[in-house]
């Protein structure tokens, strides 16, 4: 068969099975199958295929329909301006989490020196994305999940940033090490309710526990703010990101907790997404 035949046969099994991107998914696994680009692929509709790599891309194609994520089948994600190792160990770095680096590096200098605390870090997206760019500032990343951690040391590697981070698998509640100039987090901020309703792809195959957030989905945040007033130094910043519908209970905890909120940072669908925010005391 050839290039063209085996996508036109990906198409369908994936639209069949309510795969949005079915056509820019057939592509990718064929190319993954093939250990080629994507591009590889187009330019060569009319290659024959190998019976061998067709087996490869069968097997590929039962995985992405049964919905696990493309990021999970390929154990890498692009966010910000690198690539990351990811498995369903950790949640998988999404472009509206961007924005809090964006807000990092427009609130620091290239030259800065700064202590960043991650909490709830997973992959190490964030910090790492950060310090790739503030190479003379450190870091100190938490998560609850040990498997997490590791997750994010083996990225902190593969960006030689090792040396730059000290990772702790530990709950920010049990967590009393330093004073930060900055808290950074993408908490768990799915309530109970919302969590039912999610597509398959994130329900089935993404972790629970940096998903879910209780009956409010602010579980989570409520905790990380209280905290923060610890660990921040004075006039330092906590940087969080938020769930749909959460601005208003979110700035009221954190003024009830003496924050002033400097920004409130909306996402590409104008949902407010990123809360900045500074310790005054």
């Amino acid at each position: 068969m050839k290039y063209f035949q085996i996508l036109n046969y990906g198409n369908k099994v994936l639209k069949s099975n309510n795969i949005k991107s079915y056509k820019l998914d057939s592509e990718l696994l064929l190319a993954k199958a093939l250990n080629k680009t994507r591009e590889f692929v187009l330019i060569n509709l009319h290659n024959t295929l190998e019976p061998k790599y067709f087996i490869k891309f069968k097997k590929l194609l039962l995985r992405r329909k049964q919905k696990e994520p493309l990021a999970y089948i390929f154990k890498q994600k692009e966010f910000w301006k690198h690539r990351f190792y990811v498995n369903n160990d950790v949640l998988i770095p999404r472009p509206e989490s961007e924005i809090i680096v964006d807000e990092v590096l427009r609130l620091t200098s290239q030259n800065s020196s700064k202590h960043f605390l991650d909490v709830g870090t997973g992959s190490g997206c964030l910090i790492l994305s950060i310090l790739k760019e503030r190479l003379k500032s450190k870091g100190t990343a938490i998560d609850i999940s040990k498997k997490a951690i590791n997750i994010a040391i083996t990225n902190a590697k593969m960006h030689h940033l090792q040396n730059k981070i000290k990772f702790v698998n530990i709950d920010i509640d049990k967590f009393r090490f330093n004073k930060y100039d900055f808290i950074i987090s993408n908490p768990p901020y799915i309530d109970n309710i919302k969590f039912s309703r999610l597509e398959d792809d994130v329900a089935k195959y993404e972790p629970k526990v940096a998903l879910k957030a209780g009956l409010n989905g602010l579980k989570i945040i409520n905790k990380l703010i209280f905290r923060s007033k610890e660990l921040l130094k004075k006039n330092g910043l906590l940087i969080l990101e938020i769930g749909e519908n959460q601005e208003n209970k979110v700035k009221q905890l954190l003024m009830k907790n003496r924050f002033y909120i400097n920004k409130i940072c909306t996402d590409l669908r104008s949902h407010p997404r990123v809360i900045i925010s500074t310790k005054f005391i």
